[in-house]
């Protein structure tokens, strides 16, 4: 039975570029399922590895918490210089512990901190490119950080899922948007109880978009509970990155 294996729980940061992102696909290259090859070779059969989020197509972490149950008595410092000896370069194991049988990345995970970079330049990014989205039309931070302020708190957010067939809830809280311009870099962390598919992009995408004059933050409001297409645009993966997850 389940219960009676060893649960592992991984704390591990990634390079999302060329990942079909977190969930195992069929016939693409997925984080999970990397993850999961290595491990089955390590503890000699097959396991899956359950994530405190599926992370899109391109988009990075450096705080993924992740857990799989397995047979093994190898000690978790020897599972862990085992990953770190088969796992590519572009996913890092930070930490490998044995937990509760019934710990589980995603369900029990209370908070989440995701950040946004844009590159708000029309100067070259050449050695950050793989990790900000770049924008260089000019962004009025202050009307963004206003509008920000507008998201916080319990609301529906179905305007601001990608799944139109979503069934579940589309409620969630936003704690905190901390929204700062430092240089030619304007960053944007969200913190919450959780986040719907492509929320963390969708909103990025809003707040772009007052920061550049085409909706105004006393519009906000009105998006909850509205329809996806009267939300922004999808903000590209590449400047996303999972930061913490709290227990």
């Amino acid at each position: 039975m389940r219960d009676a294996m060893r649960n592992i729980a991984l704390i591990l940061t990634y390079l999302g570029t060329d990942y079909h992102g977190w969930q195992v696909q069929k016939n693409l290259p997925t984080v999970a399922e990397t993850l999961e090859k290595a491990a089955a070779m390590i503890v000699g059969h097959p396991v899956h590895m359950t994530g405190c989020g599926r992370t899109d197509a391109g988009v990075h972490a450096k705080g993924q918490v992740a857990n799989f149950h397995c047979e093994s008595t190898m000690p978790g410092a020897e599972i862990l210089a085992n990953l770190r000896r088969y796992l590519p370069e572009d996913i890092g194991i930070y930490s490998c512990k044995d937990v509760s049988p019934r710990f589980h990345a995603r369900l029990n995970a209370r908070e989440k901190t995701y950040c946004y970079r844009i590159w708000n330049s029309d100067a070259p990014c050449v050695f950050e490119r793989r990790f900000v989205a770049v924008m260089p039309e000019p962004l009025d931070v202050e009307a963004m950080k206003q509008a920000a302020d507008l998201l916080l708190g319990r609301h529906d957010f179905s305007a601001f899922c990608g799944n139109a067939k979503m069934k579940k809830s589309t409620v969630r809280e936003l704690y905190a948007i901390e929204l700062s311009r430092q240089g030619q870099e304007i960053q944007i962390r969200f913190t919450g109880n959780g986040f719907l598919y492509n929320m963390v992009r969708i909103l990025t995408g809003t707040l772009i978009e007052v920061g550049r004059g085409v909706r105004s933050p006393e519009s906000i409001p009105a998006l909850f509970g509205a329809k996806r297409e009267q939300a922004g645009f999808l903000a590209p993966a590449q400047g996303l990155c999972l930061e913490e997850v709290v227990y």
